[in-house]
């Protein structure tokens, strides 16, 4: 019985490799579309700005978390 089901489930898991994988080669639309418009310097910009967030974020925390250390 549990070969049954671990033979369903791995066939499962490979026709899901096989669909994503069609699916990856397809164009992506949507980025072809906000290249053409001029908008994906907007999307990257805002991309940056939230990286840049949280890296400083981050920063803080571990500066504050070095300065409590020390205080212990």
């Amino acid at each position: 019985m549990k070969t049954k089901v671990l033979y369903f489930i791995s066939l499962m898991m490979w026709s899901m490799l096989a669909i994503s994988q069609n699916t990856i080669q397809s164009e992506p639309q949507m980025a072809d579309d906000f290249r053409s418009e001029g908008k994906i310097y907007v999307v990257i910009t805002v991309i940056s700005i939230i990286f840049i967030c949280l890296v400083a974020y981050l920063v803080y925390i571990d500066l504050k978390l070095r300065k409590l250390e020390k205080t212990k």
